[in-house]
């Protein structure tokens, strides 16, 4: 193993009452190497963090919220910084250089892009550390665990770019597509986050079903990015909490079947825990409230377009649970702790 097997990993979360700092503070209460003890909020300094998290198991009683000075995050082998766009930039490199955290992962989108010029097209900031762009590795471990061992930073993927890589990478790798990805994706409310907005409030958001950042939403170009292709990303709003549901369709090569299809994605993911190869199209209930990828593929053959569905949740597979996986593999553990 990548660590003394006989010392706990110390682990922090900055952003600790956000929808995925929740749901990090129940996995890492069921992890049995990493142990919770630093949990960062500025909204909740000095309450207990079980008050806010009542049903979680294993959480220690006396942890109480700290908030989010760098001090309090000093010396941890592992910091989950669950924070806004545009915040991560600032400080998870000092986290690193000037207070002794071993290793972070981010959660924002952050680190993710390797041109910097495309944080202030998307984002709207000039990035302060364009250093730690090329340093940082991708979080998604099906298609980046060689990497992250003893990696100091991880960008772990956002839930869109999630859902349509690992659905679009095994007939990328093939070499079966021939045009531009057409990924066609809805997302529950949680998506966007606790903060409020008239878009995400529930008398919007009931009994409707709306489209958002057409054309230039900003995770485009973190997908084009993994997929080395290009792609026609549109992103819908579901009135539902959580999961994803992306379609995604593809021209592909003369000749390839159905069955070859199925034979490259089964292929792919064969000795992958947390993809599941389905027989029939997934959908969000089966498939929320888990770590796993649900992936299906068939094809088109009056106009020779793939088409592949898959499902995640995006506050797990497409947040925090994969956030988790991506520290597994950092520290060579199962990348299966805690979310069994």
């Amino acid at each position: 193993m990548y660590y003394n097997e006989f010392m706990t990993i110390t682990a922090g979360i900055m952003g600790a009452t956000g929808f995925t700092g929740i749901e990090l503070i129940d996995i890492l209460s069921r992890h049995s190497e990493f142990e919770l003890t630093v949990a960062g909020s500025n909204s909740a300094v000095g309450e207990p963090v079980v008050s806010q998290n009542p049903y979680v198991f294993n959480l220690n009683k006396n942890l109480k919220y700290a908030d989010l000075s760098l001090e309090n995050f000093a010396g941890l082998d592992l910091v989950f910084a669950a924070l806004p766009h545009s915040t991560s930039a600032h400080i998870v490199p000092d986290l690193i250089e000037k207070y002794g955290v071993r290793h972070v992962v981010d959660l924002s989108a952050d680190f993710r892009l390797k041109d910097s010029g495309l944080y202030e097209s998307y984002y709207g900031f000039d990035h302060p550390r364009k250093d730690w762009l090329q340093k940082a590795v991708f979080g998604i471990p099906e298609l980046y665990r060689d990497n992250m061992k003893g990696a100091q930073l991880i960008a772990a993927a956002g839930c869109y770019v999630t859902a349509v890589s690992l659905a679009a990478h095994p007939f990328l790798n093939a070499k079966v597509v021939t045009d531009t990805i057409i990924a066609d994706c809805a997302s529950g409310v949680t998506g966007a986050g606790k903060k409020l907005a008239p878009a995400t409030q529930f008398t919007t958001v009931n009994e409707n079903y709306s489209i958002y950042g057409l054309i230039n939403h900003r995770h485009r170009p973190e997908i084009e990015q993994v997929c080395e292709n290009k792609v026609l990303f549109t992103p819908h709003l579901l009135p539902i909490d959580r999961g994803i549901l992306a379609t995604c369709y593809f021209k592909v090569i003369q000749g390839v079947s159905a069955d070859k299809l199925q034979s490259i994605l089964s292929d792919c993911y064969k000795d992958e825990s947390f993809v599941k190869v389905l027989n029939s199209p997934p959908d969000l209930k089966s498939i929320c409230k888990t770590n796993f990828a649900g992936i299906f593929v068939t094809l088109d053959d009056a106009t020779d377009t793939a088409i592949v569905v898959s499902a995640i949740d995006n506050l797990l597979k497409g947040a925090s649970g994969q956030a988790v996986q991506c520290a597994n593999a950092v520290f060579g553990l199962d990348e299966s702790m805690g979310l069994n």
